[in-house]
């Protein structure tokens, strides 16, 4: 089981601010495929994954990156300055 935690908008789309996923996958990018095969509204969220970013246990990390040992996976919006 893993945490999965939605910011900004990717929690509006899904209409979830985290969740615990039971899941297969190998890398983050896999994670994903899964989502987005469960409903619309996960498959709108991650239709562009330019648009997003992810951090594993709140480090910042890729798409293809291994979730072995993670036990929190985040997604949100790039962050700008200000």
């Amino acid at each position: 089981m893993i945490d999965v935690m939605y910011f900004a908008w990717v929690r509006e789309r899904i209409g979830l601010p985290r969740e615990r996923v039971e899941t297969q996958a190998a890398t983050v990018a896999e994670l994903v495929a899964e989502l987005r095969a469960r409903e619309d509204r996960y498959d709108l969220a991650f239709s562009d994954l330019r648009a997003l970013r992810v951090a594993l246990d709140q480090e910042l990390a890729d798409f293809d990156a291994p979730l072995a040992g993670v036990r929190e996976v985040a997604f949100f919006p790039p962050m700008t300055g200000g």
